[in-house]
């Protein structure tokens, strides 16, 4: 099977990148598959290419609402028909659902964005039971995992509901690279067969550097942001008022920052997301409620000033820097104070939540 002329046709592109055509030949041949891929690695085309060419329409699951509709328009962009994809969750009117529904019966639609909430109700499972359906591709597969650094719930019954809807193959994305995760996806989606890629998590574009914090770290960053004016960047704080206090300071300073926390009403975020998306403004402070789904292909640098709470999420928040492959420069503040207020936060929690919190931080520390 010639998988070119279709990569030609719908997304312009010749060759493939990294382990994308034995992921997508591993789908179409209706194998379980299990994509282990940095961010950045070109996740999404792995599934989007092979529903475009199968029969039936491909169901992905994403947690992520303003990356699916990111999604969703691009596919509308490269194909002639605007049903060609579709996005089921609650923001839609009975008359938007009807319209999903007579172009999923139809063969129009080829790829169904849905949030894991949307696809317990009975009333979809229920029609998606009698669709021909090519295949279910779960996206940001560690959202199964407790041990992962976004652990939904919601993720956890994925498994019934697809078999009831039909026995389909099933693609788990994913771009954690922790084995502990892993495993839990492969065993929470019953797919443990499945045929696995992993791609190397090396970046060769990014520098690490850890600094220890002291009194002054205020300055430190106004000298390292400085020495790197109108370069784009993102500062990651632990707390809201920790974001608030650094972007005033920086601000002061004369440097164009803008805040971003869940404690800006949504207005307020989208702007400050778009001033930077826009170059309106070169660095967003934020607590790591930022990041989901933003694509800035030329972030120079990621600054932590309080430690992450896992290695994964280090990764992930590090990794938004250098997508074009330019440098990516990484630097984490460092105390011990820290990690204590990263303990006191999590006395709250449930002790088996606990306990796997301080697993993942024991391994920072190290």
């Amino acid at each position: 099977m010639n998988i070119y002329p279709p990569l030609k046709k719908y997304f312009g592109f010749s060759q493939f990148k990294g382990l994308q055509e034995e992921v997508i030949k591993s789908i179409l041949q209706k194998k379980n598959t299990f994509v282990i891929m940095p961010t950045g690695g070109g996740k999404s085309l792995c599934y989007q290419l092979p529903a475009l060419m199968n029969t039936g329409t491909a169901i992905v699951i994403s947690p992520l609402i303003a990356l699916m509709k990111n999604q969703v328009d691009a596919i509308r962009g490269i194909s002639d028909h605007e049903g060609v994809a579709h996005v089921l969750n609650s923001s839609l009117n009975k008359s938007e659902i009807s319209q999903v529904k007579s172009d999923i019966e139809n063969g129009i639609t080829k790829l169904l964005y849905v949030a894991p909430e949307s696809l317990i109700k009975e009333e979809y499972v229920n029609f998606l039971k009698n669709q021909t359906i090519s295949f279910v591709a779960i996206d940001e597969a560690h959202c199964i995992s407790e041990w992962g650094h976004d652990f939904r719930p919601e993720y956890r019954n994925l498994k019934h509901i697809i078999k009831q809807i039909d026995n389909v193959p099933v693609i788990g994305l994913t771009a954690t690279a922790t084995e502990k995760v892993q495993e839990d996806i492969l065993k929470t989606l019953g797919i443990s067969d499945a045929t696995t890629f992993k791609a190397s998590f090396n970046r060769p574009n990014l520098f690490y550097e850890v600094r220890p914090k002291t009194k002054d770290v205020e300055k430190d960053i106004i000298r390292f942001v400085k020495q790197r004016q109108g370069k784009s960047g993102i500062i990651y704080c632990l707390s809201r008022k920790k974001v608030e206090e650094i972007s005033q300071v920086l601000q002061v300073n004369n440097i164009k920052a803008v805040p971003y926390h869940a404690g800006l009403d949504a207005k307020t975020r989208a702007r400050h997301q778009d001033m930077f998306l826009m170059e309106d403004c070169d660095i967003v402070v934020a607590t790591i409620a930022f990041g989901m789904g933003i694509d800035k292909p030329d972030v120079r640098f990621v600054i932590h000033h309080d430690i992450p709470k896992s290695l994964e999420s280090y990764y992930q928040e590090t990794g938004r820097a250098g997508r074009d492959d330019g440098e990516g420069y990484c630097l984490a503040f460092y105390a011990y104070k820290d990690i204590e207020k990263l303990e006191k936060f999590m006395a709250s929690k449930p002790i088996a939540e606990q306990e796997i919190g301080h697993a993942l931080l024991q391994e920072v520390v190290g």
